[in-house]
């Protein structure tokens, strides 16, 4: 299920990110779960993802890259 709206393009840095091309959500990488950009706490900017939530968030950068 999809939010209304566009896909924004990101670049993910530590602690923030620069918004690359205008949207409203990004896709979780892990779970492909929508995430509005006003929810988006999570993601790696050494791999450049989203993550939907802490706990995934964490699963995802204690495996192995």
């Amino acid at each position: 299920m999809s939010p209304a709206g566009r896909l924004a393009r990101l670049h993910y840095l530590p602690g923030s990110f620069r918004q690359l091309s205008a949207g409203d959500h990004v896709v979780c990488a892990v779970s492909g779960a929508p995430i509005p950009l006003d929810a988006l706490r999570y993601w790696s900017a050494e791999r450049q993802e989203a993550y939907a939530t802490a706990d995934i968030a964490t699963k995802r950068l204690l495996s192995p890259a």
